[in-house]
């Protein structure tokens, strides 16, 4: 959920030197009723490494969500974007966008 959020709802926002996103009603993290199903694939291998044998996954799996969502994004809609969030609002104005240069 974490690279969810900050592929489509989560912006950090500073204006003038200040924090704009401050608190969590500007700052969009998304909530259970935003969490899709998910199917967890675990496997298990020993390492040498970590204590008794365990490994860290945490953060990691957050690293290829948001270019997986905005690559899903493209293919479904024909519009890149470079800069997150990709709000619902921002995709239909860049879909808006397509249509006025295609338009041309």
């Amino acid at each position: 959920m974490m690279g969810i959020g900050y592929a489509l709802t989560e912006e950090f926002r500073v204006e003038e030197g200040y924090v704009k996103s401050d608190n969590l009603v500007r700052y969009r993290i998304p909530t259970i009723r935003h969490t899709p199903e998910i199917y967890p694939i675990i496997l298990e291998y020993h390492t040498s490494q970590g204590p008794f044998g365990a490994k860290g996954v945490g953060e990691v799996t957050t690293i290829p969500t948001a270019p997986a969502i905005l690559n899903a994004i493209y293919n479904a809609c024909g519009v890149r974007f470079t800069r997150l969030p990709a709000t619902p609002q921002r995709v239909l104005a860049a879909l808006r966008e397509s249509e006025l240069s295609v338009s041309k």
